[in-house]
């Protein structure tokens, strides 16, 4: 994948927003500099190349992952990404979107779970991760499907009722919940506006837009990087990729704003 471009195309985003901020107010700065390069958003190099990992033998199996069941049935696609997260009886657990895509590249493909879990989060201004990519393909598979996650399982309102507690539990040296940022419109930390996720229109702007091409890393994020990094913000400890804390705030988040158009991948500051 050519890095370059990629880092040009972060800084320029960032000189774009600078510009446009000292004519405007933060929050219309920003938008101004994302209308401006969302038409050519780097995130299509990762959805490119997260095509190609799908399609491609590899790993000690030699396989590809054309027979991983996202809950539509082996290899269906279309769809499968609004209907996620969902209750999988082959690992008798709920499962999002990455989580599923482990399971079937250790059974699929022969992977090493802990090792994919370690290289998932990629660093920034680098060429990204494999999960990064097929998260970004497969969940492209549905753009322009309405989110629809299932709660018919026992498991999977279980799920929903955790994240749900999540979701306004505050906790950690610094007394936060995802709420307390999240819970009331016109607030903003530093040049960046917070969206209120209690009302229906903004949450379903966040959970139909990921993964994103984010500007300032110059690489494309998944939501389990994004929660991982809410809980960072918050001085909370450490959230485990792929852990139930992980999957039951993708299950609540993901409900919550059932009915958003997928449209991916998300540009983002």
């Amino acid at each position: 994948m050519p890095t370059r471009p990629i880092r040009v195309a972060a800084l320029a985003f960032a000189c774009l927003c600078s510009a446009a901020s000292s004519a405007q107010s933060p929050g219309e700065g920003l938008e101004i500099g994302r209308k401006m390069l969302v038409e050519d958003n780097p995130g299509e190099l990762w959805l490119d190349r997260g095509k190609r990992l799908y399609h491609e033998k590899r790993g000690p199996k030699q396989a590809s992952l054309e027979q991983c069941d996202f809950g539509l049935g082996p290899g269906k696609l279309a769809g499968a990404a609004a209907r996620l997260p969902r209750y999988f009886a082959d690992t008798d657990r709920v499962q999002d979107l990455e989580s599923r895509l482990v399971t079937c590249m250790v059974r699929l493909q022969g992977f090493d779970q802990a090792a994919l879990a370690k290289s998932a989060i990629s660093a920034p201004l680098s060429d990204g991760s494999d999960i990064e990519s097929l998260a970004l393909y497969v969940t492209s598979r549905s753009n322009g499907m309405k989110m629809d996650p299932p709660l018919a399982h026992a498991k999977e309102r279980e799920m929903y009722k955790m994240g749900e507690y999540l979701f306004h539990r505050r906790s950690g040296q610094t007394d936060f919940a995802c709420v307390t940022c999240h819970g009331e419109s016109g607030k903003r930390i530093r040049l960046q506006d917070l969206i209120n996720m209690t009302e229906p229109a903004g949450i379903q702007g966040v959970v139909s837009s990921w993964p994103a091409y984010r500007g300032s890393h110059g690489v494309v994020r998944t939501m389990q990087w994004r929660l991982y990094d809410c809980f960072w913000q918050m001085r909370l400890p450490e959230l485990t990729y792929l852990s139930d804390v992980s999957i039951a705030l993708t299950t609540y988040l993901h409900r919550q704003g059932h009915g958003a158009v997928i449209e991916v991948p998300g540009f983002k500051r």
